[in-house]
């Protein structure tokens, strides 16, 4: 990375709102450097995440994940798409509890497949899991870390 791409990826962090981080993304995106915007998306995802008014760092991540998801849905379809049943599920039962049921089902989360084909693997509820193991159970560590080790 030369010089230039060191500012715009210091520049990346001044951006407070998702849309700017997205547009910061798709002008990177058209100069031909893939890795910059794949940064500043990154960089939206958390800010939608902080928005949302989580109180501790694991549900920021748990969050980050649905963002992260839906951003794959973006990609995939040209729209913006809501992860509707995700969030339906965080509202009934919670964040934290919801990581714990879509992670200890036995088939992987579309979702998870979703952030693993785009290299996002790390902002997959598997991964919060395994970052915050105390918050989950014994179950949901060992299917996250089973997992993961595939990819």
């Amino acid at each position: 990375m030369g010089t230039d791409d060191r500012e715009l990826e210091a520049s990346i962090a001044a951006y407070t709102t998702p849309e700017g981080c997205e547009q910061f993304a798709k002008n990177v995106e058209a100069q031909g450097k893939p890795e910059l915007a794949l940064l500043a998306k990154r960089r939206a995802i958390a800010l939608r995440a902080a928005r949302h008014g989580a109180k501790t760092s694991a549900e920021t991540e748990a969050l980050g994940a649905v963002y992260a998801y839906e951003r794959t849905l973006f990609s995939k379809h040209g729209k913006s798409i809501r992860a509707s049943r995700t969030w339906r599920m965080i509202e009934r039962r919670g964040i934290i509890p919801a990581v714990e049921q879509v992670v200890t089902r036995n088939a992987e989360s579309t979702g998870y497949t979703a952030l693993v084909a785009m290299g996002l693997q790390d902002k997959a509820f598997e991964a919060v899991v395994l970052r915050y193991p105390d918050l989950f159970s014994a179950a949901a560590v060992q299917r996250s870390r089973e997992r993961l080790q595939h990819e």
